[in-house]
């Protein structure tokens, strides 16, 4: 009509041209913004031809020791530690495998505190498998993680008496087999109830194997394998005595007492960042 003025729209909401011109524009500086992005991405993963990486981002090839070097630590861990040995206490092969399954995440002391009760109470194979869990957590209690542990001697020691007849296998393979026992575990009982010699990976070889720059492993059965080569296979056992006592008593994982470390002339501390 005359006179009458454009209808205005409702407050609030847009004209359907102008919220369309809206959306386009909206996609338009999204899709700059994407590309722009992915341009930054490009340019920084891109680097100029004959551009050597950061050294950050380098990744360093382990080289194998030197033999004369390894030769030197085994000598000077040979005097170091003579007539090294288990610290768990234990009359037959069954008593060090139950003490060492006792041995993780604790002391060897409490250990040995504990043990003479246990093999008291229960003292062969078919007693241990027979016997009652609540009684046996409760004798086991102060080692820690004693449900678990329980549950592992009872049945391990079940596998025991039905494929072995009551006595302790010989062999790696065997005694993997049984329920609750690893390689670790499986080397200790090898090497000192048995005799045969066996690698004995627990955190301080694990550790000092590193820090000696004997292997770049981080697996403890990939460290085992690693160390086999270059250790004579007679000083096995010993070897791995040796590295423990060396690590609870010079090496410590946090601050290593390199200056009072017989090994210091032929260790390269990787990884040592703090010592004393």
């Amino acid at each position: 009509m005359p006179g009458t003025g454009r209808p205005r729209a409702t407050p609030g909401r847009r004209s359907a041209k102008s919220a369309t011109r809206k959306a386009r524009s909206s996609r338009g500086a999204h899709a700059s913004q994407g590309a722009r992005s992915a341009a930054k991405r490009t340019r920084r993963t891109t680097r100029a031809p004959g551009r050597r990486p950061a050294p950050a981002r380098v990744l360093r090839r382990f080289t194998p020791p030197d033999p004369a070097r390894v030769a030197a630590l085994l000598e000077i861990l040979d005097r170091s530690y003579p007539g090294a040995t288990t610290a768990l206490h234990h009359e037959n092969p069954l008593q060090l495998l139950v003490a060492t399954i006792l041995s993780a995440q604790c002391t060897d002391e409490r250990v040995n505190r504990t043990t003479p009760a246990l093999f008291a109470r229960f003292p062969d194979a078919p007693a241990l498998a027979a016997a009652p869990q609540a009684e046996l957590e409760g004798l086991i209690r102060s080692t820690g993680f004693f449900r678990n542990k329980a549950r592992s001697i009872r049945e391990c020691c079940a596998d025991i008496v039905a494929r072995h007849g009551g006595e302790v296998p010989r062999t790696m393979e065997a005694l993997v087999a049984l329920r609750g026992v690893g390689r670790k575990t499986a080397n200790v009982v090898l090497g000192n109830a048995f005799g045969i010699p066996g690698v004995v990976v627990d955190t301080h070889v694990q550790r000092l194997s590193r820090r000696l720059g004997l292997t770049g492993e981080i697996d403890p059965v990939k460290i085992e394998l690693a160390l086999m080569p270059i250790v004579p296979r007679e000083r096995w056992t010993a070897f791995s005595h040796w590295l423990i006592l060396h690590g609870r008593q010079v090496c410590a994982a946090r601050k290593p007492r390199c200056s009072f470390c017989a090994l210091a002339p032929h260790c390269p501390r990787v990884g040592v960042t703090a010592s004393q």
